[in-house]
């Protein structure tokens, strides 16, 4: 009997030992596949991190252009810090820039035949500029700046409202301002102005003028629809113009007693302010020996636009370059680049904005 319960108690001794190396068994399956997927997970997150990060397109240059409207080497000076501020947001939105290949045109012209061209890339350009282009250039934003406190059509409330100064208010258009300087012709011209007294021709026409190249909208065009609202003529007409390559070179004139009227946006006597009597040898300050004799209506702001024959734009890129100079404008550095062109912002921009520079653009065309 003793033999049986021995026997009896082997068995099941056997039999507990057998289940729990089974259960042992199992749990060190369990942990070696559980180590497993994590691995294999930590695997498909380094992958993906990896080719998330190869994943970016890669372009040798993205060059842009800028129309002179300041002197090109403050224009250069300036924009030097948009070459890695737009290399680290263009990172972020799927291109590795290797440069970035900023130049000033010559002329308005030249920037405008760049981006037609392909040759460059991105194109900061007035509206006039890019509506004689748009075969290809394609606009993407258009710049918004702060209001001034004076935006009346009468030369006369310029005067007696002066200095200009900036207001809260951003805007999308600005206006083109005649201004008189110094020379007794243009201090004639001012004062009737001052007075009351309305212009003739013959009174505009006795004077000198420094004007811009033909597509720039405060330079050109809308002197050129001041001119024909007002007198019937334009600036063919005019006996005695010289075109200038800056608007501060045209301040150097006026200053000199070269010219006696020049045409540039408003209020660009703000940017001229200290240069008109530090480098341009006036001893009185630019508000007191300059004033607006013409007002035009708004001009609608400059562009940022992107070439359509660049052998690198598609359309990925080119939202791309739209969602970087949105971001870019957020920054203090980026205002600060862009505040060379009194810009403080961008908006979303279609074609169709601009077709009041089309209209505008074939009325001068129509007057040559």
């Amino acid at each position: 009997m003793k033999k049986i319960w021995f026997l009896l108690i082997t068995m099941l001794f056997a039999a507990v030992l057998v289940a729990c190396g089974e259960s042992e068994e199992g749990s060190a399956e369990e942990t070696e596949e559980s180590n497993t997927v994590e691995t294999e997970d930590n695997t498909d997150t380094d992958t993906e991190m990896k080719e998330e990060e190869a994943s970016n397109k890669e372009i040798e240059t993205l060059s842009i252009g800028f129309v002179p409207s300041r002197e090109p080497e403050e224009i250069i000076t300036a924009t030097e810090p948009l070459k890695d501020l737009l290399k680290t947001e263009m990172a972020t939105l799927g291109y590795d820039i290797g440069e970035v290949d900023i130049t000033v045109g010559t002329n308005y012209e030249a920037v405008g035949e760049a981006l037609s061209a392909g040759t460059t890339d991105i194109g900061l350009i007035p509206g006039g500029t890019y509506v004689l282009y748009d075969d290809g250039a394609e606009v993407v934003l258009t710049s918004t700046r702060a209001g001034l406190n004076n935006d009346s059509d009468s030369a006369k409330d310029w005067n007696d409202n002066k200095p200009t100064e900036a207001s809260d208010e951003q805007v999308t258009y600005y206006r083109a301002l005649m201004i008189a300087g110094p020379s007794d012709k243009g201090q004639e011209l001012a004062e009737k102005v001052n007075s009351g007294e309305e212009l003739t021709f013959d009174d505009v026409n006795s004077a000198t003028w420094a004007v811009m190249s033909s597509s720039s909208p405060a330079g050109y065009i809308y002197p050129a629809l001041w001119l024909k609202d007002n007198y019937d003529k334009t600036i063919t007409d005019l006996d005695n113009v010289v075109q200038s390559d800056s608007y501060g070179s045209a301040f150097a004139r006026l200053a000199s007693g070269e010219i006696d009227v020049m045409v540039t946006y408003a209020d660009a006597r703000r940017d001229n302010e200290e240069t008109w009597e530090s480098d341009f040898g006036r001893e009185a300050s630019i508000w007191d020996e300059t004033n607006v004799i013409g007002v035009t209506p708004g001009i609608y702001n400059d562009t940022i636009s992107v070439s359509k024959n660049s052998d690198k734009m598609d359309d990925d890129l080119k939202t791309a370059i739209q969602q970087a100079f949105l971001n870019i404008s957020e920054t203090e550095e980026g205002k600060e680049v862009i505040s060379i062109y009194n810009h403080e912002g961008y908006q979303e921009a279609e074609d169709s904005d601009y077709d009041n520079e089309r209209q505008a653009q074939e009325m001068v065309q129509s007057l040559n």
